[in-house]
């Protein structure tokens, strides 16, 4: 085949491939394009060149400015980096203003930690002004940082006007909404069972909770049935520190449940579980040999009373009053696992809540803001949820409801910012009521073309679908 006339060959005239080098210098080639960039003003040109072309919008999901860059900050400005580079490239003026969030726990928890404070009263020590303008100081310190950082990886955004959170307008646009919001009857405060940050001291949203393995106690408690000698209710939790809220059981209306005849110690009792966990949950108590004397529907045990086995160390319990207090309650939420009877305490898990706010139970909730028990917990007062852990466990001993202990290790709850394992309490908050505008979010997402599509199709859909107030 004939070559094109003017075409030059390797090796035959004017050269297109160069000799490889034997060296490569990463970072002295860095800093030479990024001098020409600048001697050149190529970025300022290229954009120049698009001022009277077709709009793009493109915004810009804001980092924290909490510390240096990562590696998923690198990948998330290195994508947008191409994406902004490409529709250049495709004739369109770009609006390619980067962003940082400047606000909110991410950076007070840093500051907290150059300035030693552990919690929110030293805060009020220090003084109200002085934390917040440390924090202002550190974020903008970090913001001027970051930006050299992403900088130097080549990425072209529009580095001299930013936006920042912590400026006024921003704050005032927050405000606005929130304003808006509340003129169209969407805003509304609610006492609910909320996860809560003991060490941030606050309320947490579900994409604020991140899950890592944590060991924590595995027990089985007795709780005696009323005028019902030697007769209890088996229930298993992981939070022995709730049972003093404790204020139902929940059994499944279609489940089957066994009492069960075990000789323990020299001692006759009858112990009711759900009939298919017998086989299973009984040799944890260290029980060999027993006998199924009678089964039941879970709607047939519903009513039944039973008095809590820590009621002598707890003040509130024995005056506690209500149709449904202390009584085993329907629930078809209770899953077949474990023993079939769940511990219900309506001030410390949203299902409790829930089913507490259907029968009339107080959401009682004996944990302050710290994770600290209150005098309304009695013996426990004063004592973190952890702390009071051992003490419950050796009480149900003591009390001869112990049946079984062990401990898990589990995926658990934590908060994203300092990493401080969560708890459920009831607390009151002001809500988004979601309702009616759910339905136009749905549509507008999936009006959008999604980049991959899963993103759309499956996790903002399914996010939003499940959107909660």
């Amino acid at each position: 085949m004939r070559k094109p006339a003017g075409a030059a060959i390797p090796g035959s005239g004017a050269a297109m491939i160069k000799q490889a080098e034997k060296t490569y210098a990463p970072r002295e080639v860095e800093r030479q394009v990024q001098e020409f960039w600048k001697r050149a003003k190529a970025y300022q040109k290229t954009v120049a060149a698009r001022e009277k072309d077709e709009d793009f919008y493109f915004g810009d999901g804001p980092p924290f400015t909490s510390g240096t860059i990562h590696l998923g900050n690198v990948l998330n400005k290195t994508i947008k980096d191409l994406v902004v580079r490409y529709q250049r490239m495709r004739g369109h003026h770009v609006r390619d203003q980067p962003g940082y969030d400047m606000h909110g726990l991410p950076i007070e928890v840093q500051v907290e930690k150059t300035l030693g404070i552990t919690n929110k009263k030293e805060i009020e020590e220090l003084g109200i002004e002085k934390f917040v303008n440390t924090c202002r100081t550190f974020a903008l310190d970090l913001l001027n940082k970051m930006t050299a950082q992403f900088q130097s990886l080549g990425v072209w955004l529009d580095w001299e006007r930013p936006y920042m959170t912590i400026r006024n307008e921003w704050i005032e646009g927050a405000w606005w909404t929130l304003k808006r919001a509340h003129e169209r009857g969407w805003i509304y405060e609610a006492l609910r069972s909320t996860q809560w940050c003991t060490r941030d001291e606050t309320a947490l949203a579900d994409a604020e909770v991140e899950y890592a393995d944590e060991t924590d106690p595995s027990i089985y408690a007795k709780f005696p049935l009323l005028k019902r000698p030697d007769e209890s209710l088996l229930v298993w939790t992981t939070t022995p520190w709730t049972l003093p809220a404790n204020l139902a059981i929940a059994a499944n209306p279609e489940f089957a449940y066994a009492k069960v005849k075990v000789s323990r110690d020299g001692k006759t009792e009858y112990i009711w579980l759900m009939e298919s966990a017998v086989s299973t949950v009984l040799p944890r108590g260290g029980v060999a040999e027993y006998t199924i004397v009678e089964t039941k529907k879970g709607s047939d045990l519903v009513g039944l009373e039973y008095t809590h086995p820590l009621g002598p160390k707890l003040p509130y319990q024995r005056t506690v009053a209500g149709p449904w207090v202390h009584k085993v309650v329907p629930s078809d939420i209770v899953a077949a696992e474990y023993t079939g009877l769940v511990h219900s305490a309506p001030g410390h898990g949203p299902e409790d809540f829930e089913l507490g706010q259907r029968l009339g139970l107080p959401p009682f909730s004996p944990v302050d803001e710290r994770g600290l028990f209150t005098n309304d917990a009695g013996t426990y007062a004063g004592k973190s949820v952890k702390e009071a852990n051992p003490l419950i466990i050796q009480d149900l001993r003591a009390a001869h409801a112990l049946f079984a202990e062990e401990t898990l290790v589990h995926s658990y709850g934590h908060c994203w910012r300092c990493r401080t394992p969560i708890l459920f309490r009831a607390t009151v908050q002001w809500f988004l009521n979601v309702k009616d505008i759910k339905p136009k979010m749905i549509e507008e997402v999936r009006r959008v073309a999604w980049f991959p599509d899963w993103a759309g199709s499956a996790r903002q859909l399914d996010w939003t679908e499940n959107l909660r107030d």
